[in-house]
């Protein structure tokens, strides 16, 4: 099925505020001597592939209902060999969170997941939606995930997508603490009577009666080929889950839990690719000798209540872990810690009952002459990406967010790379002209505005943005990532998952403002292709006017966002080549171009200076 195709800058032409000014609506002169600047065509390749609300999701045989939205977790699980798809082009199915929460017969109550069939054209490589039938009866594009035979689904949010065999796990993020608060006054889960658990694999946990909201909150192994949940994993423990990873052992999964204290944890299978036997462990940084202390899966209490375990054998205590990734090529994991403002109030109480704080966080409340992480005074407004390393049990900061602004500076001073709140995160392998290459990607979600999250000028909106890192470079700052994209007005970008073949990246768009065009008035799921271009990665650096003169007119073109930068704030006019005015473009440090049809233009700013843009 033929999707839009957009440049990745489109889906942010709702941020720039265009009015117009005393510009005039035609040039009696065009400056046609003005400097040339070219800009080449994206070496990248956009579509749009899902769109929440729009898209239709079938229920059931002959049913269908629009897509929930909040686009979170992306899942990718390639085509193995004892698949059997008509389709020779198929590559891999993908799994779509939502952690929007909505009462629907059909649909089911809670959240949920969308799944569908991907295909790629191999004269272009553009990929493609394949209609499946699956084996309940379902016939279409996209399928909704049941989640009956496991007692409804909720908030989900991030998840697992194994790099080992495709498998996929939801994370049933939000914690819920009651059951008013699955009910969500009505418009969310209507049942919210006792639930008993039966024939699972987890001896311990059936035929247990629990209240419903503890049926929450849990690792949910679902199946994208036949769009059902397989189980939630009992053995896990009951946490606000955002991530995970399973190690290139296919037995060691690690993950991160999303809350003021967050705790990290793993599980170890007893057989390779079966995660229904095996131990639960909590990191402990500072336990003589081995780090990871044994929370005991067998008994079912102690999983329904995994903080109060974890805080119990005085486990390590971490600032919001979010997504958790693997780097097969030295096993190392990474994962995100999103930060909180001032998290002092947020983990005080587990400190008293016994939870230490990870050592980067004393030093870092050192550093700020905070007398400890439990200080009113101490802040994290940035949060990074942490590295664990296997073999010495240690977790470092790998990338610091930032950097630091007392106040947000205003546009004109904004620095060209800020990375705040990093949130979803994950591995690109490809391979680039027979060279195998490894790059991170970081999402951002922003807590908030202040402190430089955002220029001056944008107080109310969350302008998230996507990184790539490439993992050879050594002891990494904010200066080594390389802006990818960045999402509409109001969105959170998340999701980041590359196609096994290094080709492709889908990213979602969440939540955006609803004010914004169709389609980034919803959520929805996008896909970059072209990674393994030679030259593709290359069109990514940033700008660079550290140099430039006061008084100097700059422009930057940069071909793969198609935006043009400038080296200061100005008003700008657009016009084509008879001198008529296309656009003007007020208080701005860049322009987006992608709307503009191949052609010579002429670009003129308010104190006159003109420079003659050449669009391929």
């Amino acid at each position: 099925m033929k999707r839009i195709l957009l440049s990745i800058t489109f889906l942010i032409s709702a941020l720039f505020v265009r009015a117009q000014n005393e510009f005039p609506s035609q040039l009696v002169e065009v400056d046609w001597e003005a400097t040339e600047v070219v800009i080449p065509p994206s070496p990248f390749q956009f579509q749009v592939l899902f769109i929440g609300g729009e898209d239709m999701v079938q229920t059931g045989v002959n049913e269908e209902v629009p897509a929930k939205q909040w686009h979170d977790f992306i899942g990718f699980t390639p085509l193995s060999a004892e698949d059997c798809v008509l389709d020779e082009n198929a590559i891999g199915w993908v799994s779509v969170n939502h952690e929007m929460i909505l009462s629907d017969d059909k649909i089911g109550d809670g959240g949920g997941m969308t799944t569908f069939l991907l295909g790629r054209q191999p004269s272009n490589d553009e990929l493609y939606i394949i209609s499946q039938e699956l084996s309940d009866g379902r016939s279409g594009d996209f399928f909704n995930v049941d989640f009956s035979a496991v007692g409804e689904t909720g908030m989900n949010c991030g998840g697992i997508n194994s790099n080992v065999d495709g498998r996929i796990w939801t994370a049933e993020e939000w914690f819920r603490s009651d059951n008013e608060s699955i009910f969500n006054g009505g418009n969310g889960v209507r049942d919210t009577t006792d639930y008993t658990i039966k024939y699972t694999e987890f001896e311990m946990a059936n035929f247990q009666t629990i209240p419903k909201y503890k049926n929450f909150n849990w690792m949910v192994e679902i199946d994208p080929r036949t769009a059902k949940a397989v189980r939630k994993q009992y053995n896990w423990g009951r946490q606000p889950f955002e991530g995970g990873t399973v190690a290139e052992d296919n037995k060691t999964v690690y993950m991160g839990a999303d809350a003021t204290p967050g705790f990290f944890t793993k599980f170890v299978a007893d057989v390779e690719g079966d995660f229904t036997e095996g131990t639960t462990y909590v990191y402990k940084h500072d336990a003589a000798g081995d780090p990871w202390v044994e929370i005991d899966n067998s008994d079912f209490s102690k999983m329904l209540e995994f903080k109060a375990e974890a805080v119990a054998v005085n486990a390590t205590m971490f600032n919001r872990l979010e997504w958790v990734t693997t780097n097969k090529n030295n096993g190392k994991i990474y994962m995100t810690e999103t930060g909180r403002d001032n998290p002092s109030d947020s983990w005080e109480d587990e400190a008293a009952e016994g939870g230490v704080y990870a050592p980067h966080h004393i030093q870092r409340a050192m550093d700020q002459g905070a007398t400890g992480p439990d200080d009113e005074n101490y802040w994290d407004y940035y949060g990074r990406v942490l590295e664990y390393d296997p073999a010495t049990g240690e977790v470092t900061i790998y990338l610091e967010g930032g950097p630091y602004f007392e106040e947000s500076p205003a546009l004109g001073d904004y620095p060209s790379k800020h990375l705040s709140n990093p949130d979803g995160l994950n591995m690109l392998y490809v391979n680039v002209a027979g060279e195998d290459k490894t790059y991170m990607l970081i999402n951002e979600d922003l807590n908030g505005t202040s402190y430089g999250r955002t220029p001056l000028e944008y107080p109310d909106d969350r302008m998230c943005e996507m990184y790539i890192l490439d993992m050879e470079t050594e002891n990494p700052t904010v200066d080594d990532i390389i802006r990818l994209t960045q999402t509409p007005r109001g969105a959170e970008i998340t999701g980041a998952c590359a196609t096994k073949d290094g080709k492709s990246v889908l990213v979602n768009s969440q939540h955006p403002d609803g004010a914004n065009p169709f389609p980034y008035n919803n959520s929805l799921t996008f896909a970059i292709t072209g990674f393994d271009d030679s030259g593709a990665i290359e069109t990514l650096s940033a700008p660079d006017f550290q140099d430039a003169p006061a008084d100097s007119f700059m422009i930057y073109p940069n071909p793969t966002e198609r935006i043009v930068y400038f080296n200061k704030v100005t008003d700008i006019a657009l016009y084509d080549t008879s001198g008529k005015r296309v656009k003007v473009y007020r208080n701005v440090k860049s322009i987006d171009i992608t709307g503009l049809t191949t052609g010579v233009y002429l670009l003129k700013n308010k104190e006159g200076d003109a420079k003659k843009l050449i669009v391929k």
